[in-house]
C-alpha cells in the first residue's frame, strides 16, 4: 500500500458497515412529495404483486390522483414540524446514533426502501467510506415479503452498481430473539405500571397483508403469532391477556383477520372499557402507530363504547430496544469484527 504508483487511486483502510433500513418516508405531507412516495411504494411488486399492466393504469390515474391528498393530511398530523420531517425518520436517525455508540468497531448508517435516504445512495457512501463488508439491518422484527425480502431486494440490487462490490450479509427476523422480547415485554410493563386503572386486554396489532399472500406461503402471520406468545409467556400473563390482530387493511380483496378496527369494536361491544395497544411489527413509531392506531383505531373503540384507550408506543431508541440490536447485529458480524 505505501508503494502504489503516483496515478493510482487512493486505497481507503477497510471497513466494515451496518446499513439499517426501514420501510420509508415522504419528504414532505404535499401533494407531490405525497405522490412521489406512494408510486414508488404502491409500485413494487411485493407489496401489489398485480400485473403491471393491470395494476399501474388504476395506480397512476385514479389512486394517485386522490391518495396523496388524504396521506398528506395525515402525515401533517404527525409531522414532526421543527426538524420537518416524520417522526419515522426523525426517530431512525436517533436508533441509527444509540447503535453507533454500542458498534463503535463499524461503520452505522441507515437508509430507507422508498423515498430518502436511498439504499442505492447509502450504499455508494460507506464503499465510497471503504466498507469492504457490510451487514444490511431490515428493521423488522418478523420476516414478510412485503417488508423484509423487499429491503434486501434493493440492497441487492445497490450492490450491482458499485465497481467493488462489498463482502455482504442480510440480518435475519428477530422475532424470537430473547433480547428483543423482553425488551417489548419491559415496555408492556413499564406501560402497565404507570397506569392507575389497569387494561381489561392488551391488543398486539400487527400490519396485515392479504390473506393470499401467506396461502402461497409467506410466514409472517406465524411468525406474528409466536410474538405475542413469546411476549405473554415473558410477562406470565394468562392466555386470554392479549389478543392478536392486523391492520392497515388496503384494496378489495381478505386481509389476515382479525382487522384491528373491528376488533377493538367489538372488545368495547363486549363490555371492555379500557384497552391497551401495542404494535409488536414496527421498529419505530410511524404514521401507522401516530395516526392510524393512536387515531382511526382509538376513535372505533371509543365510537362502540370503550372509555378509555392505552397506546403503548414502539420500541424505537429504547436503551433496552437499543442494546438488544446491538446483540442481534453483534452476532451476525461473527468473523468479520
Amino acid at each position: 500500500m505505501t508503494h502504489l504508483p503516483a496515478d493510482h487511486p487512493p486505497v481507503k483502510r477497510p471497513r466494515v458497515g451496518v446499513l439499517l433500513a426501514n420501510l420509508g418516508t415522504p419528504d414532505g405531507y404535499d401533494y407531490w412529495n405525497m405522490r412521489r412516495y406512494l408510486s414508488e411504494f404502491l409500485s413494487d411488486r411485493r407489496v401489489i404483486d398485480y400485473p403491471a399492466w393491470k395494476w399501474q393504469p388504476l395506480l397512476q390515474t385514479v389512486i394517485l390522483a386522490k391518495r396523496p391528498f388524504s396521506s398528506g393530511k395525515n402525515y401533517k398530523l404527525i409531522w414532526n414540524h421543527e426538524k420537518n420531517e416524520s417522526p419515522l425518520m426523525t426517530i431512525t436517525k436517533a436508533q441509527t446514533a444509540a447503535l453507533a455508540e454500542e458498534l463503535p468497531e463499524v461503520m452505522v448508517d441507515f437508509c430507507m426502501r422508498y423515498g430518502n435516504p436511498s439504499t442505492e445512495s447509502k450504499v455508494t457512501a460507506m464503499v465510497e467510506a471503504g466498507c469492504e463488508k457490510i451487514l444490511f439491518v431490515p428493521l423488522y422484527p418478523q420476516y414478510a415479503g412485503a417488508t423484509t425480502a423487499t429491503a434486501n431486494d434493493a440492497f441487492f440490487m445497490a450492490l450491482t452498481k458499485q465497481y467493488r462490490a462489498p463482502a455482504a450479509r442480510t440480518l435475519p427476523e428477530y422475532f424470537e430473539h430473547p433480547d428483543y422480547i423482553a425488551a417489548l415485554a419491559e415496555s408492556v410493563q413499564e406501560a402497565w405500571d404507570g397506569l392507575d386503572e389497569k387494561p381489561d386486554v392488551l391488543v398486539a396489532s400487527y400490519h396485515g397483508m392479504p390473506k393470499r399472500y401467506l396461502m402461497s406461503g409467506d410466514p409472517y402471520h406465524c411468525k406474528c403469532q409466536k410474538t405475542t406468545r413469546l411476549l405473554r409467556e415473558k410477562l406470565g400473563w394468562e392466555k386470554d391477556a392479549i389478543h392478536t390482530t392486523f391492520q392497515s387493511v388496503f384494496g378489495p380483496e381478505e386481509w389476515l383477520k382479525p382487522y384491528t378496527v373491528e376488533y377493538v369494536a367489538e372488545l368495547a361491544k363486549q363490555g371492555k372499557k379500557h384497552i391497551a395497544v401495542v404494535a409488536p411489527a414496527f421498529s419505530a413509531d410511524c404514521i401507522e402507530t401516530l395516526e392510524e392506531i393512536k387515531g382511526e383505531i382509538a376513535e372505533a373503540f371509543e365510537h362502540a363504547g370503550g372509555e378509555r384507550f392505552t397506546y403503548i408506543p414502539c420500541l424505537n431508541e429504547r436503551p433496552s430496544h437499543i442494546r438488544a440490536l446491538a446483540a442481534i447485529i453483534r452476532n451476525e458480524l461473527g468473523g468479520w469484527i
